[in-house]
């Protein structure tokens, strides 16, 4: 290999502390937070001695404390510099070595998220909540006021008896649109969805019995249950079975964000990384696309019969161009927006779609999807690493991504769900 290591070394005893905790462990965590191509392992003596003449042995019981700890780093010798005054700080109680080693080969597997963190270490604590008489309406006002789609629903003792997604909202309360279309839908078409919503309450369209997870569990579990049952978001209850928090696919991808490191700097140290995904290798190509000059009514068409959110817009050599979802076309369509909500409301409420009126059908037929997409869109190259996707998608707060090539040309789609599958399935 052609990158330069060190190996420090810290002589110390099990009484070393700093800022309260035992030494080891403060280094420890110290070297984890750097993110960087390091290893490190603490050793317990079996029988040592010190220079103030102190003996420590396992054979004596009077004299078995304080036992001799040795601690160990190997790290790229481009973070000595940093890594050695920082830890001089740290020691109260020791002596530190330095040597620069030769290293054969450095290889690691790389993985999204540590075995280490439990449920509760990343959970979001009090979670808001209802009640199984709270009316749906109400439901519905709380997540949109909120940055997630789900609220679990819970007894008068706080155990949670079920999960209201935005499905459940869409599927069992009659929810004309998605919750994001409805923040966009004006005071008073809101009012109005709420009012027929307000005869249903949280027990009628709740999703039953909850799956749920002990707060000490280990957060692999929590993922391979989420990816199992096809989950977004997870209620955690302590020994009591009460409910302490909630933990959602969001609050994964920003423990990944914050405990990983760059796995891009590391393969550049000539160090190779195992079960490395990258992008090309998750998302979804069977994406739909547009022509950048394609009517809007063919958009909203192919909108409307796949289900889908939606569509890329691309020229004619498959260069990416922007984005069109329903959302983006309700805010196009401002001046006609009564109609246009009529369009998308309708075949919830009344089984099918109506005709659409005239001044509206004008105005879709004069329209191309050039003027109503949404530019300067977020994306990703598909050589892009999964974790370099997630914490983009985090950063960003964005569902999906659109995957280009190294030419600017539409490759695909990514979205958390496959982020999480594919990163947690190969790590």
């Amino acid at each position: 290999m052609s990158a330069k290591y060190h190996m420090v070394d810290i002589f110390t005893s099990e009484e070393a502390r700093y800022e309260g905790f035992p030494l080891s462990d403060k280094v420890v965590a110290y070297i984890q937070s750097l993110k960087i191509a390091a290893r490190c392992i603490v050793i317990r003596g079996v029988e040592g001695c010190y220079e103030n003449g102190e003996i420590s042995t396992q054979n004596i019981l009077d004299i078995s404390l304080n036992m001799p700890i040795q601690i160990k780093i190997i790290l790229p010798s481009a973070q000595i510099d940093i890594v050695l005054p920082a830890l001089e700080k740290m020691i109260s109680e020791g002596i530190m070595t330095a040597n620069e080693i030769n290293i054969f080969c450095h290889k690691t597997q790389k993985r999204l998220i540590p075995r280490h963190l439990k449920v509760k270490d990343i959970m979001t604590f009090q979670p808001k909540v209802v009640q199984t008489d709270t009316p749906v309406s109400e439901v519905v006002n709380i997540l949109l006021s909120s940055t997630f789609t789900g609220v679990p629903v819970v007894d008068k003792n706080n155990k949670p008896l079920g999960v209201i997604s935005q499905g459940d909202l869409i599927y069992r309360a009659g929810m004309p649109v998605r919750l994001g279309i409805l923040a966009e839908a004006g005071t008073e078409n809101l009012n109005e969805v709420l009012s027929k919503l307000s005869a249903k309450n949280a027990k009628d369209i709740m999703s039953k019995p909850p799956v749920s997870i002990h707060e000490d569990k280990q957060l692999t579990e929590a993922v391979n249950i989420m990816l199992t049952k096809g989950l977004k978001r997870l209620p955690v209850i302590n020994d009591q079975g009460k409910l302490t928090g909630i933990l959602s696919r969001m609050d994964i991808f920003h423990t990944i964000s914050s405990e990983t490191p760059d796995w891009n700097a590391i393969r550049k140290q000539n160090i190779l990384v195992g079960n490395l995904k990258l992008v090309s290798d998750i998302m979804r190509r069977d994406v739909h696309t547009v022509l950048n000059d394609a009517p809007v009514k063919e958009v909203l068409s192919i909108i409307d019969s796949n289900d889908i959110q939606r569509v890329a817009v691309v020229d004619k050599d498959g260069h990416f161009l922007g984005m069109i979802s329903d959302r983006n076309l309700l805010s196009a369509f401002y001046d006609h927006r009564i109609g246009f909500w009529g369009y998308l409301t309708t075949k919830f409420i009344l089984g099918e779609k109506e005709r659409l009126n005239e001044d509206l059908k004008k105005h879709l037929n004069n329209k191309i999807a050039s003027e109503v997409m949404k530019v300067n869109t977020i994306t990703i190259l598909e050589s892009a690493t999964i974790d370099e996707a997630i914490r983009l998608i985090t950063g960003k707060k964005i569902k999906r991504l659109p995957v280009l090539d190294l030419n600017g040309k539409f490759k695909g789609m990514i979205s958390r769900e496959s982020l999480l599958r594919t990163g947690f399935l190969s790590s």
